[in-house]
């Protein structure tokens, strides 16, 4: 192996080790913990989700156009 290959690995050996560090330094909460915060906080705003609760038409700016017709 050249040297410049050979510092090249070197620089990615550390690269790829700084970032494990920082990854393992991230604080983490168990998945069950995530999926229960996640299910409350679903819960908690479901009456403002216009998935759920549908849009008025007034408010809904994909409505079909009206048509109008002149007589």
């Amino acid at each position: 192996m050249s040297n410049s290959s050979a510092n090249s690995s070197l620089a990615m050996a550390h690269k790829a080790v700084r970032q494990l560090q920082l990854e393992a330094r991230v604080s983490r909460i168990k998945v069950s913990q995530a999926a229960s915060d996640l299910k409350g906080f679903c819960l908690q705003n479901a009456h403002r989700d216009p998935l759920l609760m549908g849009v008025s038409s007034s408010d809904n700016p994909f409505r079909p156009p009206k048509s109008c017709s002149l007589f």
